[in-house]
Order: structure tokens, then sequence, then C-alpha cells
């Protein structure tokens, strides 16, 4: 009976120290790791646009929407001078739990990015399989991730990938 009380209470604790570093990461200036984080307030916000090629090497940027203010680390592809940024497992139950800001981009596509320290101002544009750029892109993520790239209709169809572009605001809000 002692193992089990003493077995219950480091479960116990185990799932309040979690509890709090969870609540903590959303106060916190991006994420760390697997646990999503607060608003993306440090690094300088780049008003102009970039030459996104400095990208096409960078493995993962911090993603914010601004509602909810929440930030995520994400992986990022860059194609014919546009950034793009895939989700996964989209159609399994644990992707739609575990990932939730596919959805809360729809609902307000406004988000900064912060990539190497610098943060940029974008709208989530969703790209369909239908869309000329998705075949390219999505084989720029096989390249660089290492995976065999699947046939947009297979993957972006189907859901079980989601891919946003992320646009300048003014260019998404004027068009």
């Amino acid at each position: 009976m002692i193992v089990i009380r003493i077995f219950s209470v480091l479960i116990g604790v185990v799932i309040l120290v979690v509890g709090v570093y969870l609540i903590g990461m959303r106060f916190a200036d991006g994420p760390n790791a697997l646990a999503a984080g607060g608003p993306l307030v440090s690094g300088e916000l780049v008003a102009e646009e970039p030459d996104w090629s400095f990208a096409r090497d960078v493995m993962e940027i911090e993603l914010q929407l601004m509602t909810p203010p929440r930030s995520r680390t994400v992986w990022v592809a860059e194609h014919d001078g546009a950034l793009y940024v895939p989700c996964g497992y989209m159609n399994s139950w644990w992707g739609r739990l575990w990932k939730q800001w596919p959805a809360e981009a729809r609902e307000d596509p406004r988000a900064v990015v912060r990539i190497e320290g610098k943060r940029y101002e974008r709208t989530l544009i969703p790209v369909m399989a239908a869309d000329p750029e998705a075949g390219p892109v999505l084989a720029e993520l096989g390249r660089k991730y290492g995976f065999p790239a699947p046939p947009p209709e297979m993957a972006l169809s189907s859901e079980a990938m989601l891919l946003f572009r992320l646009a300048p605001r003014a260019q998404a809000t004027a068009g």
C-alpha cells in the first residue's frame, strides 16, 4: 500500500512539473523543442521583403500566430523566392490533437516568423494540390528533410499534409 502511495505521489509530481512547464512556456519568447511558446518579441522586425534564399538550408523556424498568440517550431522550405511551411500528420487523431495551429491559421492567417533572430510579419496562404508550386515545394521538402516527396494530390488532397505559403502582409491583404 505504501508503494502505491509513493508511486501515486511521484506520478502526481511529474504531472505537476510538466503542467507548470507547459503553462510557463506560454509566456516565453518563443517555443522550446516540442513545447509551444508565447509571442515572438525579441529580434529585429524586418519590414522589407528579403531574399529568402538564405533560408534554403535553415532547418527550422519559429512561427507565431496572432490569434492565439502562441509560437511553435516548424520546418520551412524556400522555393522560387517564397517561404513555405508544412504541417504533417493531419490525417491522424494524434496530429489533429497535437497540431491545432493549422485550424487556427485558417481563422486568422496573420503570423510572425523568426528566422536566425530576425522577425518577419507574414500571412499564411494555404497551398492546394492543384497549385503549380505544390509539387516543387514538396520536392524541396523531400530534399531538405530526406524523405521521398509524395505527389501533391496524395499529400495535400487527403490533408495528410497541409502546406502554407508565407506571404507578405501587404501582398496578402491587397490580393
